[in-house]
């Protein structure tokens, strides 16, 4: 895969270097580009943002140095298909799990980091000729600039390129994987500080190990994520599941897991 990454700050994507990220990259794994905009200015400032048409405050950035960066980035790709465009903002899609399962098939990822009160507008028209382009928010909140938000997708994508997991079995297991968070890991010593590890796993008999876990996973999500569970699917939970949805305040009726207290008593559950 090929990721290019566009900033007024490309510094601040060296964290890209570190971990199991920068060893894809050194293993090939992964090409990762950081372009400077300030590279296609050519003021003696280096200026890339201007004051905003209608009035208002802060600063929009100027679209000639966004359409010459990519520009540059449309020049090297090779593909057929349209690179994908990212676009980092409050206004877009939340960002979560199969959106990073989904982009992790792509040949060629683009982001471009705004900053300011974001990028003019045209800028996103233009792209929209010449990429596929996707605004995407990683949460309701505002950061100051794109970066922080490519250096959490870039991290949640690469990791699922084949090889850049050591045990590819673990992505499994992870939380959102199959919409419930993950059950709470424990290892050596049995005991600390007082604390036991649970008696089930240790015992090593698998198929208690696997229930545990799986009521540990329904237990956890209805407790910090309730709107997880009724994503759930009920034709992939069995008898003990739907126990344990029962335990924790849900139940499955007409096809769909929905809070105990919006039951239909007189209906088949």
């Amino acid at each position: 895969m090929r990721i290019d990454v566009i900033s007024i700050f490309p510094e601040y994507l060296a964290a890209l270097d570190l971990s199991l990220i920068g060893k894809a990259r050194t293993q090939g794994l992964l090409d990762l580009n950081v372009q400077d905009l300030r590279e296609y200015t050519y003021d003696r400032h280096h200026k890339v943002d201007d004051t905003p048409y209608g009035g208002g405050a802060g600063m929009v950035m100027k679209p000639e140095p966004w359409g010459e960066a990519l520009d540059a980035v449309l020049q090297t790709h090779s593909s057929s298909e349209l690179p994908t465009l990212i676009v980092p903002s409050p206004a877009g899609a939340v960002f979560n799990q199969q959106m990073a399962y989904e982009l992790a098939e792509e040949e060629h990822l683009v982001f471009a980091c705004g900053r300011y009160e974001g990028i003019d507008e045209r800028v996103i028209d233009y792209a929209h000729e010449r990429f596929n382009v996707i605004p995407i928010s990683i949460g309701d909140y505002v950061l100051n600039g794109g970066e922080v938000a490519v250096l959490v997708m870039v991290e949640a994508i690469a990791r699922l390129i084949p090889g850049v997991i050591g045990n590819p079995e673990s992505l499994v297991e992870e939380s959102h994987s199959d919409v419930l968070l993950e059950y709470p890991v424990y290892t050596k010593p049995a005991s600390w500080r007082g604390r036991e590890v649970p008696e089930v796993l240790l015992g090593g008999n698998h198929g208690r190990v696997a229930r545990f876990r799986r009521d540990a996973q329904i237990q956890r999500t209805a407790a910090r994520r309730p709107d997880l569970i009724t994503q759930l699917d009920p034709s992939t939970l069995n008898r003990k599941d739907r126990d344990q949805l029962w335990h924790a305040g849900f139940a499955v009726q007409d096809g769909q897991v929905i809070r105990k207290s919006e039951l239909d008593w007189d209906a088949e559950s």
